[in-house]
Order: structure tokens, then C-alpha cells, then sequence
């Protein structure tokens, strides 16, 4: 789903094989090559990603739904609406997007905007169609909780890593990961327990506490696996 970067040899980074694991065996931090350095991810390689993050994630989303939960960000929002107005998800999670796609232009440029835009419009489709492909006759809503939350966390890992994003809280995360190196999973843990203990008058405080358990999911997933400097393909 990705390349990793690659230097054309050990002239590329200024030092000799023996001297990159020297500094390694002396604990010194490795050199970050520079942007020319790095690989690019093809049209092709960031298509493929955008179709199986955002189809992880409507799995996730179902799970969720299912067990009568919510998640953080944009999609929780879109899970109270729906809950309260019987819109579809897929419908109420694309509009409730679209004033983000600003923030992202501007922010984080046309190309990570154009492929999030994608992504929600992806996973927008997904969730409609998902029922008419797919149904569950029981699920236990922790079972439920903890597994649509991972489902969401790999989704939106593979999003990330191909410069992409399911808008909204996304677009802030990444940009705070990007700008300042703070962990995007952590940050979009703490916005997400807010969404959901703001929940709580809509929702049963068990379910707002079962839901904040699969977003503790989703970020484990994003704080462990996306890390600063950790990814360098673009």
C-alpha cells in the first residue's frame, strides 16, 4: 500500500553504512533525508489507499452503528444527526464535511484536499451501500466498540500515510502533527472524548463510556503507528 523511502546510496545521506550504524548503535538520532530523497506515493498506489482505508472505515462505522454507538470527529456528529433525524450517515457525514474542506485548502494544500474530499465521498458511498451488502444478527456492543474502533484506526492509517483524510478533526490532527510534531492520535483522543461526553444527554452514559472506548481504539491505532518522522513516503 506504500513505499518506504529509499536513498540511491550511501553517498545520498553523507555517510557510509558503517557510519549510519554506528550512530545508531550510539543511540543518536537518524538523520531525516531530505524531501527530494524520499519516495512518492504513484495515482495508482494513492487510489488503492483511498479504497480500502475508507472501506475499513465503513466497516468500523457499521460496527459501530450497530451496537447502538458513536465515535469522535465529524463522524460522530454525523451518528447523533442521524440518530436524531433518521438521515442516512453517509448523507449527514458528506454535508457536515464540506465547510472543513476550506480549513484543508488552506492549511494543507490542494492535493491532500482534493484526496480527502475523495475519501469522504468514498466513504459516504460506502455507508449507503453497505447495507444493502451486509448484515449482522448479533453483536455485542464492546465486541462492537473495540472492533469498529480498530477497523476505523487502520482505515484512517492507511488515509494518513498517503497524505489523505476523512476531513474535519482529520484535517486539524494532521496539521498539528505536521506543523508542530504532536502525536495525531493523542490529539484526536482528547477532541474525541469531548464529542462524546457531549453526547451524553443524547445518548446513555454507558454508551457514551463503551464509545469512548473504541475511540480509545481508533487513536491507540494512530498514536502508536503514526508517528512523527516515522513514515517518509509522500
Amino acid at each position: 500500500m506504500h513505499k518506504h523511502d529509499t536513498l540511491s546510496g550511501p553517498s545520498a545521506a553523507g555517510t557510509s553504512p558503517q557510519q549510519s550504524t554506528d550512530e545508531t548503535v550510539h543511540g543518536k538520532p537518524a538523520e531525516i533525508p531530505p524531501p527530494s530523497s524520499l519516495s512518492r506515493h504513484s495515482a495508482l498506489e494513492d487510489a488503492q489507499a483511498l479504497f480500502t482505508g475508507t472501506l475499513l472505515v465503513s466497516l468500523g462505522v457499521a460496527l459501530l452503528g450497530k451496537a447502538g454507538l458513536i465515535t469522535g470527529g465529524t463522524a460522530g456528529i454525523a451518528f447523533l444527526l442521524h440518530y436524531l433525524t433518521g438521515v442516512s450517515f453517509g448523507k449527514l457525514f458528506f454535508i457536515i464535511n464540506l465547510p472543513f474542506f476550506l480549513l484543508a485548502v488552506k492549511k494543507m494544500g490542494w492535493r491532500f484536499t482534493l484526496k480527502s474530499f475523495a475519501a469522504v465521498s468514498l466513504l459516504s458511498a460506502f455507508s449507503e451501500l453497505l447495507p444493502q451488502v451486509f448484515r449482522l444478527e448479533l453483536l455485542h456492543t464492546i465486541y462492537g466498540s473495540v472492533m469498529g474502533g480498530l477497523l476505523c484506526g487502520v482505515g484512517l492509517l492507511v488515509l494518513f500515510r498517503h497524505r489523505a483524510s476523512l476531513g474535519g478533526v482529520n484535517v486539524l490532527v494532521l496539521y498539528l502533527q505536521e506543523r508542530y510534531g504532536i502525536r495525531a492520535g493523542l490529539v484526536q483522543l482528547g477532541l474525541d472524548a469531548a464529542i462524546l461526553l457531549l453526547a451524553i444527554p443524547m445518548i446513555s452514559f454507558p454508551a457514551a463510556m463503551i464509545s469512548l472506548l473504541g475511540a480509545a481504539m481508533l487513536n491507540m491505532i494512530l498514536a502508536i503507528n503514526h508517528r512523527p518522522g516515522r513514515y517518509m513516503a509522500v
